[in-house]
């Protein structure tokens, strides 16, 4: 992306500290991955968006105080709706455009993002990878509900990403998305036999480490 020099380094060295505070799974290299999924949804539909107002909504969408999933969204946007360097650099109507798209990653096909930014951020923070979907459901599922079994836990992650990537399940496409779609028919071919499943998960998670 080619984001200004002054915001770039002013998110990198007071902003990307604060994922060290975020739970396994949600630190500094998810940030990343989601910057590098962004360029290549971009890329791949030859958007036209404003890099400042991308980079800016995805640097914070996902700071957490004291991991708050459940309201994280809206956490991350009054962060950065309150940020007095951002209020200086940006205008309201684009800080307004930035804190919708924040609040928005969490769109469904019932409430799609309001604007093109909430749907690349949507789109691009969702897994694509079947390694990746398994390591981040148990990680998830282990924080939820750390007096589980794994087989409890692994018996949960099936059946909420069944939901959300089987057949008909509510993730939706906003762009070409070639990562994406081979992700999509590798995690379906896995979720049409449980049992396959478990054993995928159970060897995938074998050596993480969540201390």
């Amino acid at each position: 992306m080619d984001v200004n020099n002054n915001l770039r380094n002013y998110i990198e060295q007071n902003i990307f500290p604060l994922y060290e505070k975020n739970y396994i799974g949600d630190g500094i290299d998810r940030i990343k991955y989601v910057i590098k999924r962004s360029e290549n949804i971009i890329k791949e539909n030859d958007l036209k968006v404003n890099d400042d107002i991308l980079y800016t909504a995805i640097s914070y969408h996902d700071i957490r105080k004291n991991n708050d999933e459940k309201n994280h969204e809206k956490i991350s946007g009054e962060i950065m709706f309150k940020d007095e360097f951002l209020a200086s650099y940006f205008t309201l109507e684009q800080r307004k455009i930035i804190q919708e798209a924040i609040e928005d990653q969490r769109a469904n096909a019932e409430n799609e993002p309001r604007n093109i930014y909430g749907k690349i951020l949507s789109s691009a923070s969702r897994n694509s990878s079947v390694e990746q979907c398994l390591k981040r459901s148990y990680i998830y599922g282990k924080k939820k509900n750390p007096d589980l079994s794994d087989v409890e836990i692994f018996e949960g992650a099936y059946k909420v990403l069944s939901n959300k990537f089987g057949e008909n399940g509510y993730a939706k496409f906003y762009f070409k998305d070639t990562t994406y779609e081979n992700f999509l028919k590798d995690i379906r071919q896995l979720l049409s036999d449980k049992n396959k499943f478990i054993e995928a998960q159970r060897a995938c998670i074998a050596n993480l480490n969540l201390i």
